[in-house]
Formats: C-alpha cells, structure tokens, sequence
C-alpha cells in the first residue's frame, strides 16, 4: 500500500435542495461542474432539519415544510484546484453559503 499525503482545501457548500440552475437541481449542477473541470471527488448529503439566513425552517418531520431541505456538498482538492474551482461555484450559488477551510489529504493507494 503506498499512502500519500498533501495539503489540501475543503470546499462546503450550503444550499437548499429546491434551488435550481439552468432548470436541473443545483447540487446537481455542481457536481456534474466540478467533475468537468477535474475535481478528484465530491459529496453531496441531505439534511433532515435546518433553517438558512432567513431563518425558514425546513424539516422532514413535518410534510408541509420539508420542500427545501438542506444541502451539504464537500468537496476535497488540493489548493491550487481549489483557487480555479471557487470563482465557478460562486457564480452558481446565487443564494447559499460557500466555506473553505484548509485540510491535509491522505491518500491510500493499494497495489
């Protein structure tokens, strides 16, 4: 096994799960974007409950709110990655949230 190790940056992204762009989902979009250009990987998970700035609730447990729920995207690239992939997700989150945050990458490869 041959483990490698670099620094690295995480991107989170903080949307809704009805936001759309270019009528496909947003989460979506992303993905499908930083894949084109090259990201080693990304994630996208639902959240159950959470509220935004505007603080609207959006929870599953209650059917008439859960239209919105939460979005989480991580994404994990080396840092100079990172610097050309931020100036594309900030054109497409039009209303969100976008952190990043330094990360050291470990990766495992097994011959």
């Amino acid at each position: 096994m041959i483990i490698q190790t670099c620094k690295g940056k995480r991107i989170r992204i903080f949307i809704g799960e009805a936001q759309e762009w270019h009528g496909k989902p947003l989460y979506r979009a992303i993905v499908e974007a930083v894949q084109q250009h090259g990201a080693a990987g990304a994630t996208v998970m639902r959240g159950i409950e959470g509220f935004g700035p505007e603080h609207h609730l959006s929870t599953e447990r209650l059917p008439d709110i859960s239209e919105n729920l939460p979005i989480l995207i991580d994404i994990i690239e080396r840092t100079d990655r990172v610097e050309a992939l931020l100036p594309l997700l900030d054109g497409m989150v039009q209303r969100g949230m976008i952190t990043v945050t330094s990360v050291e990458i470990i990766s495992k490869k097994q011959y």
